[in-house]
């Protein structure tokens, strides 16, 4: 029964698959798994077992998970080439797309050892993302594509850029349940045109301004 949730779950978020029997192909269904037996493994504290399934697992799949890293239920990650730290944590839920790299810093610079980050619950992180350090991705975030993140992320916020900041979605973007890629495929959610829109506004209210200016100026010299 839970091997036939998870699926439905990946169903639900990809629509590609015919059935579930094309999804148990995937290579990031077959890295959870793997997965799973070396984080037991890693957990009764035979390492080098652990490590060795990790690196089969790696071979086959393209996609390297540390055995030490946790994870949640119904973790999906979309396609491979993902590198996830060995104090990375992973909530319910989350959504991972390919060439994501969920990196670790200094040993001596993380919190008692943490190195790496936390993906909450229901979190989306696009394809070539980088999320580093040992920071928190807040529950039903969505970090966009090519992201650098090295801060926080707040609950429900969407995240793009180098380094990443947040961008304001439309409404019936956000209220949406899945987003692929974690953010809308439009022009006007990109931050550097944010800001050049927001410049054209403040010229428009300057321009309104100067015009009002002058229409008093010219009515005073008239009268």
């Amino acid at each position: 029964m839970g091997l036939i949730a998870f699926l439905d779950s990946v169903k639900q978020r990809d629509p590609a698959p015919r059935s579930r029997w094309e999804i148990l192909t995937y290579p990031g269904v077959w890295a959870l798994g793997f997965h799973r037996i070396a984080h037991g493994l890693f957990r009764a504290r035979f390492f080098f077992l652990a490590r060795l399934v990790n690196h089969v697992s790696r071979l086959l799949t393209a996609i390297d998970i540390h055995p030490g890293a946790r994870i949640g239920r119904n973790f999906f990650i979309d396609h491979g080439f993902v590198v996830i730290g060995e104090t990375a944590e992973i909530g319910d839920n989350v959504t991972i797309y390919q060439c994501v790299t969920l990196g670790g810093t200094d040993p001596a610079g993380g919190a008692g050892g943490k190195r790496h980050p936390t993906i909450l619950d229901g979190s989306i992180i696009g394809s070539g993302a980088q999320v580093l350090g040992p920071i928190t991705i807040g529950a039903n975030a969505r970090v966009g594509a090519n992201a650098v993140v090295t801060r926080d992320v707040p609950a429900g916020a969407t995240m793009v850029g180098i380094p990443a900041r947040p961008v304001v979605v439309a409404a019936e973007d956000y209220v949406k349940p899945f987003m692929p890629y974690g953010t809308p495929c439009a022009q006007k959610f990109d931050p550097e045109t944010q800001k050049l829109e927001l410049l054209r506004c403040e010229i428009e209210v300057l321009k309104s301004r100067l015009d009002e200016l002058t229409r008093e100026e010219a009515h005073r010299k008239a009268g």
